[in-house]
């Protein structure tokens, strides 16, 4: 007899899959993004210039704001469909921080730091990256230009080591 996946159980997967896709695809596009920082040859100083892994650096650029966009909405619709558990999670977090922390493990604390990790780091990546779809660079690569808030070199800083840390963090989440 075959066991059957619940309605419920399987939409979770698909969330899940579908916010691990995103992750996984934007990821990648960010690790090349790291590595190969500028796309332009600036007078021949540019040592990157003209390489290519698998794609054009346009179509690394549509990957990655693509899956970001994917892992954003994958996680909102998460959120709405645990709403209930995430304040749940809040009351128990509060009373066990007004009360000392005593009824949680050293397992249970890294597991809430770890957590609150991947969740900041995770709204910190999507703002800069939501502000990087809505706010495309001026032409002639002015990055020092004032932006809302901070200056696009700000903002690509945040969205940059906001995605390292929520990397990292995730894959210490996944392995726990």
């Amino acid at each position: 007899m075959k066991a059957r996946m619940s309605s419920k159980t399987r939409a979770n997967w698909l969330i899940d899959a579908a916010v691990a896709l995103g992750g996984l695809l934007a990821g990648l596009s960010g690790i090349y993004f790291l590595y190969l920082p500028s796309g332009g040859y600036r007078g021949g100083r540019n040592p990157a210039y003209g390489i290519q892994i698998l794609f054009e650096r346009h179509t690394w650029s549509n990957l990655h704001t693509w899956a970001g966009v994917l892992m954003i909405a994958a996680v909102a619709i998460h959120f709405a469909i645990h709403w209930d558990w995430v304040k749940r999670m809040a009351r128990r977090v509060t009373s066990i921080v007004s009360s000392g922390g005593t009824n949680l493990s050293r397992g249970g604390w890294f597991n809430l730091i770890l957590d609150a990790v991947v969740a900041i780091s995770f709204l910190l990546c999507a703002l800069s990256g939501i502000y990087f779809l809505l706010a495309p660079a001026a032409a002639g690569g002015a990055a020092q230009t004032a932006g809302f808030l901070f200056s696009r070199t700000a903002w690509d800083m945040i969205h940059t080591w906001s995605g390292v840390v929520l990397s990292a963090a995730a894959v210490v989440h996944f392995a726990i």
